[in-house]
């Protein structure tokens, strides 16, 4: 499960965005996650609580997961479309010269104090 990680390093630049700000406690903090990222929402989450309430500054702090959809791009005939459900050979050309475009993100979106 490497989602434990990765919310080790949320808290990590989430306390050094607190400092820089002089942040005393934060709230909730907003991710957005790629549909294709590998990240497993709802463990991220799970991680989250058990971490996140061993900090002073992140007791009770909620995480919010933004899903982002996959999109990929064909070069062949310049149409998006649906990853998940279409994979890498464009629908509408046939082609395999794709590449995508978004839905890979694990990003701090928002830290609300």
């Amino acid at each position: 499960m490497h989602e434990l990680g990765i919310v080790f390093y949320i808290i990590r630049d989430v306390k050094q965005v607190a400092e820089e700000n002089h942040v005393g406690h934060v709230s909730n903090v907003v991710m957005d996650i790629g549909e294709v990222s590998t990240v497993i929402p709802e463990y991220l989450t799970d991680c989250w609580r058990w971490a996140a309430d061993r900090e002073e500054l992140l007791k009770g702090c909620g995480l919010k997961v933004n899903v982002i959809p996959a999109v990929t791009h064909c070069d062949g005939c310049g149409q998006d479309y649906g990853t998940v459900q279409h994979g890498k050979i464009c629908p509408h050309c046939g082609s395999e010269n794709t590449w995508l475009l978004r839905g890979n993100e694990v990003e701090i979106k928002e830290i609300e104090v």
